[in-house]
């Protein structure tokens, strides 16, 4: 059975998306900090039919992301579709959201280990082998400020530049990846997942994973709530 690893997993969209692929026939790996609410996660997906795991990591801490898919690689064998999408539904040590007035470094940094060098450390557990072997997919997830800066208020100023980060680092690996099989791509949010009506809910957006996955068209697929 192919397998979706899953990093940044929650209650929300990260659910929604394993539900839509473990429907599918994948088996789901699911990644983030709390190993106690990954085995509820996995719990819930077991009840619905999907073989799931946990495997807990801190993506601002490459080697807990390395362990981490090593012990996937144990129980699943190789990733076929790495969705990374770091959502902190809870405050995340270190992660702060000045305006650009007060944004400096030591406030910027930690969005750019988090999103971008978190992006990376978990790109490369798996795309070496997805270009060994000739197929995968990848596909970055970050909220629409990535893609549109002015989309979201001034308090969100870090975000988008860690965010933005991540985007350009996917857009140029779907270049780099051209042509050997394997797809890249990224998805910029325009809503506030589950505040709103249908479109707005983690099921409905789920369904857009996997019409990419099967589509595999384009660099980025933007996702906005009508």
């Amino acid at each position: 059975m192919p397998t979706i690893a899953i990093v940044g997993a929650g209650p929300g969209l990260g659910l929604a998306i394993a539900k839509a692929f473990g429907s599918n026939g994948f088996t789901v790996a699911l990644v983030s900090r709390t190993q106690e609410k990954l085995d509820a996660l996995a719990s819930e997906l077991s009840d619905a039919g999907i073989e799931a795991a946990g495997f807990a990591a801190d993506v601002m801490d490459p080697a807990s992301i390395a362990a981490a898919f090593d012990r996937i690689k144990e129980r699943f064998g190789d990733v076929d579709v790495l969705e990374y999408s770091p959502a902190p539904h809870n405050p995340v040590p270190g992660l702060s959201n000045p305006t650009a007035l007060q944004a400096d470094r030591s406030s910027i940094q930690p969005q750019v280990d988090y999103y971008l060098y978190g992006g990376i450390a978990a790109s490369e557990q798996v795309l070496p082998r997805m270009l060994e072997r000739g197929s995968g997919t990848i596909i970055y997830t970050t909220g629409g400020s990535s893609m549109d800066p002015m989309a979201g208020s001034p308090e969100f100023t870090t975000t988008a530049i860690g965010s933005g980060a991540l985007r350009t680092y996917a857009l140029k690996l779907h270049q780099a990846t051209a042509g050997t099989g394997v797809y890249v791509a990224h998805v910029p949010i325009f809503a506030w997942i589950g505040v709103g009506g249908p479109e707005t809910q983690p099921d409905a957006i789920a369904q857009h994973y996997w019409s990419l996955y099967n589509t595999r068209e384009g660099a980025e697929r933007p996702y906005a709530a009508s």
